[in-house]
């Protein structure tokens, strides 16, 4: 009997259906939406849920569980441009539409897919340069120090 027991197994083990788990979930990011079978998108979409609303939090551990699982592309994109759209939503990020049945094993179909989110939130994030460092050592960003005039030794008077 399947009493208090929830999840589904999918005919994996744990290892494989948390890798399935983490590359659905990669996927939806990067592109939006995917099309798989129904049982694994519903098996996807609660997790997608709980990772947009924990995103949507600016606590560290939060963060740093996600970028565990996600790829940092995907993160990245969870965190900079998904998660702010959906600052006025408190659940409902994801849908699901039934498809035509798959060709070779007539399996149900569907498209899991992120709903709109408010495209206005999107954080503008410029990739990273290294900056080359400047042969001179002296240069416009560097406060300049005051002049110190020496008068005797050990004693230093500060020039006005």
């Amino acid at each position: 009997m399947k009493h208090r027991v929830s999840g589904r197994k999918l005919s994996r083990d744990t290892n494989s259906r948390k890798a399935l788990l983490n590359n659905l979930a990669n996927s939806l990011f990067l592109h939006g939406q995917i099309t798989t079978t129904l049982a694994k998108a519903k098996f996807a979409r609660s997790y997608v849920e709980k990772t947009i609303t924990s995103a949507k939090k600016t606590k560290l551990r939060g963060k740093r569980k996600i970028a565990s699982t996600l790829s940092s592309r995907a993160f990245l994109r969870l965190i900079n441009e998904i998660a702010p759209g959906f600052e006025q939503r408190t659940s409902g990020y994801t849908r699901i539409l039934k498809i035509a049945p798959r060709k070779g094993d007539n399996a149900p179909m569907a498209k899991l897919e992120l709903v709109a989110w408010d495209k206005t939130k999107i954080k503008k994030q410029e990739p990273k340069v290294k900056a080359k460092r400047a042969k001179n050592k002296k240069t416009a960003a560097t406060p300049k120090k005051p002049a110190v005039k020496k008068t005797a030794p050990g004693k230093k008077i500060n020039k006005k």
